[in-house]
């Protein structure tokens, strides 16, 4: 088989991790494959901000459970089964963002060709990941801190810059089953 439709269909989103850290080389090494991405008109419209520190993790983690658990408000009437077992989850766990990772890399894009572009960055980045043993996995909610100055300042947020990742890895506890995942709907002209 060839290694990179191999790994395109073998990786999974990793949400439990070893606290072994990641050396630098490796990181640098994913982040080289993210710039490497096609991006609109060669723009490269990203920039990365990796955090490893804890205390700063804990920070960001702290400012992202109250927008992310917002969130959530949306389904609390319309599917209250869901939101019961989603809150479960959100009380028990130590960090139902950025599940402990041992490193969360922010992808961080600005201008017109950021929403085209920095996505397949990220791709690109949990991609490489896969292939150096690394779990990792694309955390939406893990964003959702722009709109703190803490966070802005922390990541050195520009007004006109836009979270894209972030993409949290680190070395498996688990790899999770492969979904199933349904035939691609094709119109062949």
């Amino acid at each position: 088989m060839n290694a990179v439709i191999d790994a395109i269909r073998k990786r999974r989103s990793v949400r439990s991790y070893e606290s072994k850290p990641i050396p630098k080389d490796i990181i640098n090494m994913i982040i080289e494959a993210g710039n490497e991405a096609p991006s609109s008109m060669g723009s490269q419209p990203w920039r990365f901000v990796v955090v490893e520190d804890k205390e700063i993790h804990q920070k960001l983690l702290q400012i992202a459970l109250p927008n992310a658990k917002k969130i959530f408000d949306n389904i609390k009437e319309k599917d209250p089964t869901r939101y019961e077992s989603i809150m479960k989850r959100f009380d028990e766990s130590e960090d139902p963002i950025y599940y402990s990772a041992p490193v969360i890399v922010f992808v961080i894009g600005q201008g017109i060709y950021a929403d085209h572009s920095c996505p397949l960055a990220c791709e690109n980045m949990m991609l490489a990941a896969y292939s150096l043993g690394l779990g990792s996995c694309w955390v939406g909610l893990g964003s959702m801190i722009a709109d703190h100055p803490e966070a802005g300042k922390l990541l050195d947020l520009k007004d006109d810059e836009k979270i894209f990742g972030p993409i949290i890895m680190g070395y498996p506890k688990s790899y999770p089953e492969p979904p199933h995942k349904k035939k691609p709907e094709v119109k062949w002209l």
